[in-house]
């Protein structure tokens, strides 16, 4: 006896992207965008701040992107998630799948649920997999992080509910962190696939249009998954933004950073910004995780744009009113004036 073939889901596949702050959720996605893989891909960004950057870090590409700026998508994910995905739909014709950036502090649940739990969604789109990054070289200290009551460790939760983990940044780790790293991955995750990467380079056969989401297993391992539940975050970890006009003074600018994450660095988890130095051309890109501090000059300033400062701090127990002065500082004309 023969088995009928099973009919083509023809839906739109959608890949969830999360990962702790700092994985290189946007590197892998500009490695997404700039491959020569035949798709249209439409993005939908979420930030965590005041002060959006991530539309910037985000390469030109032929793709549409949409940008959440309010907060964690989590939270808000049967409002401006649902609007988004079904303004996506109105326009069907433009794209062969869909990737959905979190923030870094993203239970990755809701977002999942979101696929099952409203029938127009679940109807033309399909999940197809989280897609979890994990930062080898400092992704321990985050699992091993004491939450208050009620508060979910986020770095556990994105581990337990991958379909893929992109072990990054192998090259900032030696053996027995990595080894100790998918122990512990394994003692959240058991059966999930691990691919290790440098700078989130990996096939991307790996990570698109697999399949990869499994209903039962999740519920299987999460019975409430398909239930509403109280989501409560860490108020002690907040988003500290800053955009200033004009232009900066290099080397102060990297003696004021290399002193903030060198003295406040274990409780700065992300930093990153568009800066504008006084007399380059093109502007500045600056990444930080905690201590490890990446940065280089990016794209033009476009004729008519505007040179302004935007930079932004995820941490905990941040001070504000310290960070903005001592950014302001930086200014050329502040240290002319003084």
């Amino acid at each position: 006896m023969t088995t009928a073939p099973q009919p083509r889901d023809e839906r739109v596949p959608v890949t969830v992207l999360t990962g702790f702050l700092g994985s290189g959720k946007t590197t892998l996605l500009n490695h997404v965008l700039t491959e020569q893989h035949g798709l249209r891909i439409a993005v939908i960004e979420n930030e965590f701040g005041e002060v959006g950057v991530d539309d910037a870090l985000v390469l030109d590409a032929e793709e549409e992107i949409f940008e959440m700026n309010n907060g964690c998508i989590c939270c808000t994910v049967r409002g401006d998630l649902i609007r988004i995905l079904g303004a996506l739909m109105r326009r069907r014709e433009k794209f062969d799948h869909i990737f959905i950036e979190t923030t870094g502090l993203a239970d990755p649940a809701p977002v999942a649920q979101t696929f099952f739990m409203d029938d127009e969604i679940a109807a033309q789109l399909r999940l197809d997999a989280i897609v979890t990054l994990v930062d080898a070289a400092h992704v321990r200290q985050h699992l091993d992080e004491a939450k208050p009551e009620g508060v979910g460790n986020e770095a556990v939760e994105q581990i337990a509910f991958a379909d893929r983990i992109v072990l990054n940044k192998t090259d900032l780790a030696d053996d027995a962190t990595i080894i100790d790293v998918v122990r512990r991955i394994r003692a959240v995750n058991h059966p999930v696939r691990i691919i290790p990467a440098r700078r989130a380079r990996i096939d991307l056969q790996d990570v698109l249009d697999v399949g990869a989401f499994d209903l039962e297993r999740v519920l299987a391992d999460h019975p409430s998954f398909l239930t509403d539940t109280e989501h409560q975050h860490d108020t002690t970890v907040t988003s500290v933004g800053i955009d200033l006009p004009g232009e900066l003074d290099e080397d102060r600018l990297e003696r004021w950073l290399g002193e903030l994450l060198r003295t406040k660095g274990v409780d700065i988890f992300r930093s990153k910004g568009i800066l504008a130095i006084a007399g380059a051309p093109k502007q500045y890109v600056y990444q930080g995780v905690h201590m490890l501090l990446d940065s280089e000059f990016g794209r033009d300033w476009r004729d008519g744009e505007p040179r302004r400062n935007r930079l932004v701090f995820i941490g905990r127990n941040l001070d504000r009113a310290a960070l903005e002065r001592g950014f302001s500082a930086c200014l050329a004309m502040a240290g002319e004036a003084a």
